[in-house]
């Protein structure tokens, strides 16, 4: 179990232990969530946003026919310089 203090501003110090197992480090925010039972949820904000946007995306190479990084590149042109694949 990890303890954290409140400061008088409203601060807390996470413990480096869970700073470690949340993959923290100065300057990132961290999501607080509330589950179904009321409990309250520490999560890396960044991870959390990657995974949901990881999500978002699935399936969406192979509907856009990229398989590698010349089509990514290809596909990065065609936006750019309005050059079509």
């Amino acid at each position: 179990m990890n303890l954290a203090k409140i400061s008088a501003n409203g601060q807390i110090t996470v413990p480096v232990e869970i700073r470690r197992q949340l993959g923290l480090k100065s300057g990132d925010k961290i999501l607080f969530i509330q589950n179904q039972n009321g409990e309250i949820v520490v999560s890396n904000a960044s991870a959390s946003a990657i995974r949901k946007a990881q999500t978002a995306f699935i399936g969406a190479a192979e509907e856009l026919g990229v398989s590698g990084e010349a089509d990514i590149q290809e596909l990065v042109n065609e936006v750019r310089y309005g050059k079509e694949r």
